[in-house]
């Protein structure tokens, strides 16, 4: 059954405070892709593949579990696509689900401290994914660099949001 090839619309998720924008997955393809014990996938939209991850969500008054796959403000402008758009989507597992893209500004703020780079690289990968995600999502360079010199200085000295709380859990 994968990779599994259909069309869908992309959907407008969450209120006006937090909103998202998804791609609803068909439950039989979601299946298959849970049944294989990963999440991680290869997203083919117009000919492009971009990595992201099946997410589910209780849904509506029915309680009914549906799955997505979100899609990010730049990958909404990178294909010209808005609420309500139908299209072909193709999905397949990752290979290497692991991978992580780091934003070079963030790379180069790492290579500079070797401190933050040894304890973020002993963080899971979809942490890691998350501290990487919010460098790269700047639109300028500069505030790339900002963000990425930020986390640099948080990881090293243990200044992330929830480390507080992280050393609080190993106190008590």
């Amino acid at each position: 059954m994968l990779p599994a090839s259909f069309r869908t619309e992309v959907i407008r998720l969450g209120d006006d405070f937090l909103r998202m924008h998804a791609l609803t997955v068909p439950s039989d393809v979601a299946a298959a892709i849970l049944a294989t014990g990963s999440r991680r996938l290869l997203v083919t939209l117009a000919g492009d593949t971009i990595r992201r991850a099946l997410q589910t969500r209780i849904d509506g008054d029915d309680g009914a579990r549906r799955h997505h796959v979100y899609l990010s403000a730049d990958a909404l402008r990178t294909y010209g696509l808005r609420e309500g758009a139908m299209l072909p989507v193709t999905l397949a597992l990752d290979p290497d689900p692991d991978r992580l893209d780091l934003p070079e500004e963030f790379a180069a703020a790492l290579d500079l401290d070797p401190e933050a780079a040894a304890r973020f690289h002993g963080f899971t990968p979809g942490r890691q994914r998350s501290i990487a995600h919010y460098v790269a999502s700047a639109k300028r360079p500069e505030t790339r660099e900002k963000r990425a010199l930020e986390l640099a200085t948080k990881l090293r000295t243990f200044t992330l949001y929830g480390d507080l709380l992280d050393r609080r859990k190993g106190d008590g």
